[in-house]
C-alpha cells in the first residue's frame, strides 16, 4: 500500500485484510498524523517515499519491498468484505502455482442501505513477484500485465472513499507537461477525463478527438473516450456529435447497456419514442451478454432501461407495456417513490381505459 494520512481510514482497511496476508508493507509518501502508528499496530513494515508526483513510483517501490511470492494491493479506502474475505482464503489455498496474475471485482460505489454494487470494475489485484509487473503512469496508474497466466475471479474489493482527487490529478498532469513532459497515450485520456472533470469541456475535447486516433489506446479507454466526448458534446450543447460519440463506440466494442441507455436518452431527448425503446431493449438484452472489463453500472442493466420503457410506452399510448416495465423496475428498487406513483397512476389509467 502507498499511504498519506490515512489515519482515520486506515484501520477499517487493515483490520479486513490482516489476516489474510502474510506481510504487510505500507509505503508512507509524507504523512502529518498518526497513520504510520496505525500501521504498526497491525505489524506493518513501514517504509516512506518522497513524493515525486508520479503514483506509479511510488507502487512501484512498494512493490520493491514485497518478500512474498505474491502481492496484494490496496488503497486505504478500500476494504475486503466478510463474503470476500472467506472467498480469497479459498483462492490463496487453492490458487494454483503457475497462476501469475489474479483479476478481481473492484466495487466503485455500493448501494448505502444494501451494499449491493453500483457500478464496479476489473483489475489485476494479486500477482506474482517474481514477475516484475510494473506499475505505469503518474496519475491513474496501473499495473501492466501484458504476459502470463491470468486467473478472474469473483472476489471483490470494496472501494470506499468519497472525495475526488480531480484537482489534485490535474495538478499533477499539468505540472509534469510544464516540466517537459511528452503527452501522449493514455496520459493524454487522462488529461481530457481530468479536464472534462473540471468543467473544461472545450479544452477536454481536443484530447479525446486526438487520443481516438492513438493506434496503441485499448479498446476500453477508446470506448470510454467517446463516452466521455459524447458528455462533453451534450455539456457544450452539441447533440449531434453527443449522439455520433455514442455510436462511435461500436467501432470498438458491442453495444453495452451504459451506451445503449445514453443513446436511448437521446432519442427521448428528440421525443423519437419507438427509438428510444428499441435502444432500452437493447441495453436489457445486453445486460449479461459480454466480458465487458470497463466501468459497469448496474442501474443500466437493471431498473433503468425498464423505467425509461415505462416512459416510453406510456407516450405510445402502450400502458400495458409501461405498467410491466414499472413493476420490473420496482423489483430493483421496490421503495422508490416515483416508480410507487407511476404504478398507481398507469392502474388507475388502465381501469379507466379498459371497457366496463
Amino acid at each position: 500500500m502507498i499511504v498519506k494520512d490515512e489515519e482515520a481510514r486506515l484501520p477499517v482497511c487493515l483490520t479486513s485484510v490482516a489476516d489474510l496476508v502474510d506481510e504487510i508493507v505500507i509505503v508512507d509518501t509524507g504523512s502529518s498524523d498518526r497513520t504510520q502508528e496505525v500501521a504498526a499496530d497491525y505489524g506493518a513494515r513501514i517504509f516512506e517515499f518522497v513524493w515525486q508526483d508520479d503514483f506509479a513510483a511510488a507502487r512501484n517501490y512498494a512493490f520493491s519491498l514485497a518478500s512474498c511470492d505474491y502481492i496484494l494491493w490496496l488503497d486505504a479506502d478500500d476494504v475486503i468484505t466478510e463474503p470476500n474475505r472467506i472467498k480469497f482464503l479459498q483462492l490463496k489455498q487453492e490458487l494454483a502455482s503457475d497462476i501469475d496474475a489474479v483479476l478481481m471485482k473492484y466495487v466503485l460505489r455500493e448501494q448505502e442501505k444494501t451494499g449491493e454494487p453500483l457500478a464496479s470494475t476489473r483489475r489485476n489485484r494479486l500477482v506474482k513477484r517474481s514477475r516484475n509487473y510494473r506499475w505505469i503512469g503518474i496519475v491513474h496508474e496501473y499495473l501492466e500485465v501484458t504476459e502470463g497466466k491470468q486467473l478472474l475471479t469473483d472476489i471483490a474489493v470494496t472501494h470506499r472513499g468519497v472525495e475526488s482527487h480531480s484537482g489534485r490529478n490535474l495538478q499533477i498532469i499539468e505540472h509534469y507537461l510544464a516540466s517537459g513532459g511528452m503527452l501522449e497515450g493514455r496520459l493524454r485520456f487522462h488529461l481530457a477525463c481530468e479536464l472534462a472533470d473540471a468543467g473544461r469541456y472545450e479544452e477536454a475535447v481536443p484530447h479525446f478527438a486526438e487520443f481516438l486516433l492513438d493506434p496503441k489506446a485499448n479498446r476500453d479507454d477508446l470506448v470510454l473516450a467517446c463516452a466521455r466526448l459524447s458528455d462533453c458534446y451534450g455539456h457544450l450543447g452539441h447533440e449531434r456529435e453527443k449522439l455520433e460519440m455514442l455510436l462511435q463506440t461500436f467501432r470498438f466494442e458491442i453495444p453495452q447497456p451504459e451506451i445503449c441507455c445514453a443513446i436511448g436518452k437521446c432519442m427521448e431527448d428528440r421525443q423519437e419514442w419507438t427509438l428510444a425503446v428499441y435502444w432500452y431493449v437493447q441495453a436489457l438484452q445486453n445486460a449479461n451478454g459480454s466480458n465487458w472489463t470497463a466501468i459497469v453500472h448496474a442501474a443500466s442493466r437493471t431498473w433503468l432501461p425498464h423505467s425509461r420503457l415505462c416512459l416510453c410506452y406510456a407516450r405510445l399510448g402502450h400502458l400495458g407495456k409501461a405498467y410491466e416495465h414499472n413493476r420490473e423496475a420496482l423489483r430493483y428498487l421496490p421503495d422508490d417513490p416515483g416508480l410507487l406513483d407511476n404504478e398507481k397512476k398507469l392502474k388507475l389509467a388502465i381501469d379507466t381505459a379498459s371497457p366496463q
